[in-house]
């Protein structure tokens, strides 16, 4: 199923609406659907450099308000809708765990699953679910799907095709290092 996912958000990427597209499959991929913005946007970026920042910034726009809807379905339906989707990322054995201690954490959290290949998806529903402050979900969401979208959009912008692969592959494994070396760092001087 995903597969065939995938190769139907794929096949939208030179449509004519492809812009339209891309907002909805990053609105939903902020609270229920599985495959990313990026599928689209890095071949809607490699076959128009020029609209780079405009394909960024219709994702991240997009991904955010969908980010509401996930915080949403956290507080509001969490049992009849967030738990199910949780459930089916295979996220459900951790959730108690994990909402005792989530709001400590709820910057980085947020900051994390919206940069990394962590399902986004999973924090905005228990960003919802936990209470965090919609303020602080709001403020961290702008800052991480921006940084993703936007470095994904400069690299492709700056270096075209070649980087494809590296953004593809090791992009989601750099974001994932650079938040470790962060927090370690914020670690390491006593800030956390």
């Amino acid at each position: 199923m995903i597969k065939r996912l995938y190769d139907w958000t794929m096949g939208w990427a030179n449509h004519p609406r492809a812009l339209w597209v891309l907002a909805v499959v990053a609105f939903v991929e902020s609270s229920v659907f599985p495959i990313p913005p990026d599928v689209l946007m890095i071949p809607m970026i490699l076959a128009a450099p020029h609209r780079a920042w405009l394909i960024a910034g219709v994702a991240l726009v997009a991904s955010v308000l969908g980010g509401l809807l996930g915080y949403t379905i956290g507080a509001l339906a969490f049992e009849t809708i967030g738990q199910p989707i949780l459930a089916a990322l295979g996220k459900a054995d951790a959730m108690e765990a994990f909402n005792t201690r989530f709001n400590d954490f709820g910057f980085w959290a947020v900051l994390t699953a919206g940069v990394t290949p962590f399902p986004y998806k999973v924090i905005t529903i228990m960003s919802g679910w936990t209470g965090m402050p919609l303020a602080t979900f709001m403020a961290t969401s702008v800052l991480a799907r921006g940084l993703r979208f936007f470095i994904v959009a400069g690299l492709l912008w700056k270096f075209g095709a070649p980087i494809r692969d590296f953004i593809e592959r090791r992009l989601g494994l750099m974001f994932t290092l650079f938040i470790v070396i962060l927090v370690g760092g914020f670690l390491a001087v006593g800030a956390l």
